[in-house]
Parts: structure tokens; C-alpha cells; sequence
């Protein structure tokens, strides 16, 4: 009907496509079009079965009842809904097989795109695996990506051993999930690690995230539903929820152990956030010492605090909109965000701190020192702020380092750290397209030796730095230089 190839749902009833709810939702208005107005009369067999009622998601293969306005795992005693599934896999595949065809004729008569493969003088394939969009899960596609690209975090999941967790006759078969199942038999970590090991394979074949994304649905309900999400809270959610079940353990092996087991990191390496230390708190842990002075009697306070990420304000001087003709006034920069962050502030009346000295809350101020930097540095650019009724976007560019970003400035003893150990390359950047959170779409750019990839959900795309550095960065992961070549490495 409007001509979208976002999202299509075929209709197992008359083979009818639509787009789903959350693009304009032809395939839902096709089932209340197709409902039989309700008579004093009970309604026969042949009506009962024109309604219309189950469809089929052609990306993910899953099956819905709008009836039941859920997910189902049922099927016809003749196996219909798993023939329909097997046939528009086989019709995925032959336009993936001509597709590739096509492009490998493009690559032949191109010697612009020959260019682009061409590492050591050899020419090699395209190697990055994209992710299948379930319905507005951009935000998680973006994120995922961005932290299979970072080596020491990625290979440590890769290379858990994997946790079955099916058995009898549903052993090796693909599982529907619906959202009424039962929590058993959930593991965060064992399907992050499948996901993990499925985009760098080499497929041509865009990965379908569905058993992950059951997952979290399970497990963080914030995130249940089809609507737009907010890139960076999920990335907390996931690394806080897999550092809580990496400390418990799974199948009688706890995580943690085989973190200390693997590792050549020393105690006074890791940070601990709720617990042991995780490979999640090893790899993005870091520490923050948070000072506040009274500034009446000159009290001063120092609490420390562990940190996953920073999140930096964009100075309010570089938040006015500019004209594309607009020059004038200096760029924001990265370092000016960090400063802005670590800078000597006074608290407002709404922030007064209560000194203990004189009994009642006081004027003061605050400044934060990083005592520990971690392996890798994420940081989080507060692009969405609170007015009174509504959350706006800051689409100011920041303008960002790719190599070099020098954080011994921010800490709180640099004389005790090396010439070169607070020295952080980039290594994926995460990019909110459009205006609002509940909106928009979520891009990420990642580099993977030595190449610089877009993923955009389904479709990746070799691209260059200068691409990347003019982007409008949401999220920063910066991964630590290593100054020896026999660094430790997990």
C-alpha cells in the first residue's frame, strides 16, 4: 500500500503483504479490515477462518497472532507455518545469491570499489556481518556492533565455552520464544556470546538478533516493545546485566572465575563495581574522585566513585544552531566536553551539599579528578536534555580525535603514570540520526584491522577517517594504546 520495505509482514491466511505497526501499520489495519462484524448469529467454521488473524515477520520468521496480540511458537499438524518460513528463506537466499552476482560484476568492472578491498596489495572480501532491524532495534544493532569491535572485550566471549541450553527434542532446532514462556533457561551472556561469534564469520547473510533480543525483553523490561530506545541506556543495561550474571555464574561455572583463571590482569588493575570484578568492569571500569568544598568553612569531602562510562555536557556556549554559511565562533571540541566535566564548579541552590562540620547544607563546590583510567574509555555526549514539556536534541558537532586522545591531564596523579599510557585511540563511534530519542535512527562506525566499517543495521559498508571524524558522535570508544608489544592482553 505505501510502498515501504521496512518491516513487512505477510498475512498466513491470503498471502498479503504489509508493513508492520511501527512504520504505518497497513499489515494490522489488513486484519480489522478483515474482521466479520458480529451478528446475534454464531459465526461458522468458514468465517472463523477468514480472519485473518496470524502473520508471519518476513526478516525474523517469527509468527503473530493479532487475536492473541502476541508472538506464537504453534503450528498446523501439516507443518504449514514452517513451509511458509522455509520458502521465504529459500527466496532470501536466491536474491542474496544474485545479488552478490551482481555486485561481484560491479567489483570486476569498478576499479574505484577494487581500491576499497584492496589491504596488502591483496584483494579480500568484505568480512562484516550486519544485523537484522526487528522493529526499531537500531539502538541495540548500533551498540552490539560497536562492541564486537573492541578485540580484548569481544574474544573474551568469544571464546566462553557454550552453554546448551536446550535438550530432548527441541536440541539444535531453532526456537520461536513468545513473550509468555518462562524465565528458565535465560542467559544473557550465553546469547551476547552467540551474537558475538556470528558477525565476524564472514556471512553474507545479515544475522538475526532474535533470541538476544528475547532476552532482554526478558530481563530488562524497559526495553520490551517495538518503540525507538535510547542507544546509550541500553548499553548500561547490557553491561550492568552482564556483569551481574558473569559474577553468578552460569551452569555451575562462574564467570568471574574464568575471568581470573584466563587473565594476567593484577587485583590492583580491576575495578569492582557491585561485586567481584567481570571482564565488563576490567575492560570499561575506571574510577572517579569526587571532591566538594564547603564554601563556608572550607570542609572538604572526597568520595570515590567506580565508572562504566562518563557522560559529558556539550558546553551550553557551543549549543546555538548554525547555518551551513555560518562560520564564526570557535568548534566544539572533545577536550572541550572533558574539561567542562573535570572543571572547578559551584553547586546551585538546588545542589547545596550538607557539611558535616557545619551541620546544615552549604554553598560549594565540586570537582571531579579520574584516579584510574580504564582500558576502554567510553564517553557519552548528553545529546538529549529536558525542557519543560519536552526532550530536545543538541545537534552540535563535536569535533574528536581518531588517534591520540590524551586523558593525563584529568587525572589525579599523572606523575605516576608512563608517557604514553593515557594515550586512547578510537575505535567505534555510535551516531544518533534525527531529532528526538524516541525517533531518529542509530548508526555505528567501527574500525576492524585497520578498516573502517558503517554498520547500518542489515547493510555494512567499508568507509574511510575523514568519513568518520565529520560524524555527529552520540557515543565514544576509545581503546587504550598499548605501549609494549608484549602487553598483557585478556
Amino acid at each position: 500500500v505505501c510502498r515501504s520495505n521496512k518491516s513487512p509482514w505477510v498475512c498466513l491466511t491470503c498471502s498479503s503483504v504489509h508493513c508492520g505497526r511501527y512504520v504505518n501499520g497497513h499489515a494490522k489495519k489488513h486484519y480489522e479490515d478483515a474482521q466479520i462484524p458480529m451478528s446475534n448469529h454464531k459465526k461458522t467454521e468458514k468465517q472463523e477462518k477468514a480472519q485473518h488473524t496470524v502473520c508471519m515477520d518476513c526478516s525474523s520468521y517469527s509468527t503473530y497472532c493479532y487475536r492473541c496480540d502476541d508472538f506464537v511458537v504453534n503450528d498446523t499438524k501439516l507443518g504449514l507455518v514452517q513451509k511458509v518460513r522455509e520458502h521465504l528463506q529459500n527466496l532470501e537466499n536466491s536474491a542474496f545469491t544474485s545479488d552478490r552476482h551482481r555486485k561481484r560484476k560491479l567489483l570486476e568492472n569498478s576499479s574505484l570499489n577494487s581500491k576499497l578491498l584492496k589491504v596488502n596489495g591483496s584483494t579480500t572480501a568484505l568480512c562484516a556481518t550486519g544485523l537484522r532491524n526487528l522493529g526499531n532495534t537500531c539502538f541495540m544493532n548500533a551498540i552490539l556492533q560497536s562492541l564486537s569491535n573492541i578485540q580484548q572485550f569481544c574474544c573474551y566471549f568469544r571464546e566462553l565455552p557454550a552453554v546448551e541450553l536446550r535438550n530432548g527434542k527441541t536440541a539444535g532446532r531453532r526456537t520461536y520464544h513468545t513473550r509468555s514462556q518462562g524465565d528458565n533457561n535465560v542467559s544473557l551472556v550465553e546469547e551476547f556470546r552467540k551474537t558475538l561469534c556470528a558477525l565476524w564469520q564472514g556471512s553474507q547473510t545479515a544475522f538475526s538478533p532474535e533470541s538476544l533480543f528475547y532476552v532482554v525483553w526478558k530481563i530488562m523490561p524497559n526495553f520490551r516493545g517495538y518503540q525507538q530506545q535510547d542507544a546509550h541506556e541500553f548499553m548500561r543495561y547490557l553491561l550492568d546485566h552482564l556483569h551481574l550474571e558473569l559474577q553468578g555464574g552460569f551452569n555451575g561455572v562462574s564467570r568471574s572465575v574464568i575471568l581470573q583463571e584466563n587473565s594476567n590482569l593484577s587485583a590492583s588493575n580491576k575495578c569492582c563495581i557491585n561485586g567481584a570484578s567481570t571482564v565488563v568492569t576490567a575492560i570499561f571500569g575506571g574510577i572517579l574522585q569526587n571532591e566538594v568544598n564547603c564554601l563556608i568553612c572550607g570542609t572538604e569531602s572526597r568520595k570515590f566513585d567506580p565508572f562504566l562510562d562518563l557522560s559529558l555536557d556539550i558546553p551550553s556556549q557551543f549549543r546555538n544552531k548554525r547555518t551551513k554559511n555560518q562560520e564564526s565562533g570557535p568548534m566544539c571540541t572533545l577536550r572541550d566536553c572533558l574539561r567542562s566535566f573535570t572543571d572547578l564548579e559551584e553547586l546551585d541552590e538546588t545542589e547545596l551539599y550538607m557539611c558535616h562540620k557545619c551541620k546544615k547544607k552549604q554553598k560549594s563546590t565540586k570537582k571531579f579528578w579520574i584516579q584510574k583510567l580504564p582500558k576502554v574509555l567510553c564517553l557519552h555526549l548528553k545529546r538529549f536534555h529536558w525542557t519543560a514539556y519536552l526532550r530536545n536534541k543538541v545537534d552540535t558537532y563535536v569535533e574528536f580525535p581518531l588517534r591520540g586522545l590524551d586523558m593525563k591531564c584529568y587525572l589525579l596523579e599523572p606523575e605516576n603514570s608512563g608517557p604514553e599510557s593515557c594515550l586512547y585511540d578510537l575505535v567505534a563511534v555510535v551516531v544518533h540520526h534525527g531529532s528526538g530519542v524516541g525517533s531518529g535512527h542509530y548508526t555505528a562506525y567501527a574500525a576492524h584491522e585497520g578498516r573502517w566499517f558503517h554498520f547500518n543495521d542489515s547493510t555494512v559498508t567499508l568507509t574511510d577517517e575523514e568519513t568518520v571524524g565529520k560524524a555527529k558522535a552520540y557515543i565514544l570508544f576509545y581503546v587504550e594504546r598499548q605501549t609494549k608489544p608484549g602487553a598483557e592482553k585478556l
